[in-house]
This record gives structure tokens, sequence and C-alpha cells, in this order.
């Protein structure tokens, strides 16, 4: 449903408008800070997982929440340059 909204951004009335722009990334700075964020909360998790399960399944595990993070990151990036990219994108 937020998706739908988010699509139709300009027909919405202005307070709607104005809280659905924050959900959006407009450009590679806004991306980067939240890959940031995923990494961070990416290597906590991997953190706990060392204490939980020592040796190699917790190095796993922890190797596994990285991985996680690049892959989502790549696809923020990946997406923003398609939005970008894409026939009839607005400019702002």
């Amino acid at each position: 449903m937020l998706l739908c909204w988010m699509r139709n951004i300009n027909r919405m009335p202005n307070p709607m408008r104005k809280i659905a722009r924050l959900f959006i990334i407009k450009n590679r700075i806004e991306a980067f800070a939240i890959i940031y964020a995923l990494a961070l909360g990416g290597a906590e998790r991997g953190k706990h997982y060392l204490d939980i399960y020592p040796g190699f399944p917790g190095k796993m595990l922890f190797v596994a929440a990285m991985v996680a993070v690049f892959m989502a990151g790549a696809k923020i990036l990946d997406a923003l340059t398609y939005e970008r990219n894409r026939p009839g994108a607005e400019v702002d």
C-alpha cells in the first residue's frame, strides 16, 4: 500500500507528500548513509553471533551477516542508478 502511494506522490495531499519524500533515496550520499547504517547493524549482529557460537560456526554467521549487507548495498545503488537513468524520470 505504501509503495503505491510513493509511486503516485504527486497526487497526494501536501502533508502526506512531505512525509512520503522522507522515505525516498534521492542521491548517492543518502544511499551510502543507509548502507553505513546497515553495515553497523550487520557488524553488531555478527559480534553477537561470535559470542553465542564460538569458533567456526560463529565466524560463518558473521560473514553471512556482512555479505547480506553487501548485497543490500549493491541493490540500493543499482536501484538508484536505474531510477536516475529510466526513461521519463523526473529530475529534482
